[in-house]
């Protein structure tokens, strides 16, 4: 007696999941044969967190926008240099590939796999039930600069801890060489290389970070600290807070305020 054959199994949704990054070169090319697989028969495939990190290894996400956690971005950029990685967003729709991005993340995507899967109608409750907006969010909203200092240039590591320790006020390109000892043009090579950043937008970031922290900690003005962290302009500072981070920083204080007024050094 033959034994009944059992039918395909369909495959209408493939997720990774976020995962411990030493999990990843154990990855198999079963991975890769799944995805391809269920790619051919419809399929969506989708990804969150350090997820993102499996799927870019099928080869799949080559050439297409995706995003990870942002803390892991520039590692995600190294490993996959052919994936256009996209770290201020939330979530990424690209067909039939869907990523998201930080832990968080998960209930945004959700949504979106929802509508996906269910229609527009089931979604709206869904993210009522989980209180979650459907507009969605931007990602960094929530970043914070985290530097590369394992890079291993020692004079440009001095630079970064310097910067570090001027607290957010302004330093010019020819401090910063003087302090490596190094040519103003050298310096610039050698910084971006390190760093994956110009030396004027480190210490752009520095200040916005700093400028953060004064948002959500004290109730000086947006004025004071655009002057705290070495912005006479307000404008200026403005127009570059909402660039980095995508809100104003008057959106932000309402946002993220702690409540509480702390001793925060100028």
């Amino acid at each position: 007696m033959k034994p009944t054959s059992r039918p395909e199994l369909e495959v209408g949704l493939l997720l990774y999941h976020g995962c411990q990054m030493a999990m990843i070169h154990g990855i198999t090319d079963l991975f890769a044969i799944a995805s391809h697989f269920s790619t051919g028969r419809g399929a969506t495939l989708a990804s969150s967190c350090g997820g993102a990190f499996i799927l870019a290894a099928t080869g799949l996400l080559d050439g297409r926008p995706a995003t990870t956690h942002w803390l892991f971005a520039q590692d995600f950029r190294e490993r996959f240099p052919k994936v256009l990685v996209e770290p201020d967003k939330i979530v990424i729709e690209d067909g039939d590939i869907i990523t998201g991005g930080g832990l968080m993340a998960w209930t945004d995507l959700g949504v979106r796999l929802v509508d996906r899967l269910l229609g527009p109608t089931v979604m709206i409750e869904t993210a009522k039930f989980l209180l979650v907006d459907p507009a969605g969010r931007e990602q960094r909203h929530y970043s914070s600069f985290a530097p590369k200092l394992t890079h291993g240039d020692e004079a440009i590591l001095k630079v970064q801890h310097w910067l570090q320790s001027r607290g957010g006020r302004p330093a010019s390109v020819a401090e910063m060489a003087d302090m490596a000892g190094l040519e103003e043009r050298t310096l610039q090579r050698r910084f971006k290389s390190a760093t994956g950043m110009k030396p004027t937008e480190y210490v752009q970031h520095l200040r916005i970070g700093k400028a953060r922290e004064l948002l959500e900690f004290t109730r000086r003005s947006i004025d004071q600290i655009a002057w705290s962290v070495g912005y006479e302009d307000a404008t200026a500072f403005r127009r570059v807070f909402s660039r980095i981070l995508g809100l104003t920083p008057g959106d932000y204080r309402a946002r993220f305020h702690s409540g509480a007024e702390l001793a925060v050094a100028a």
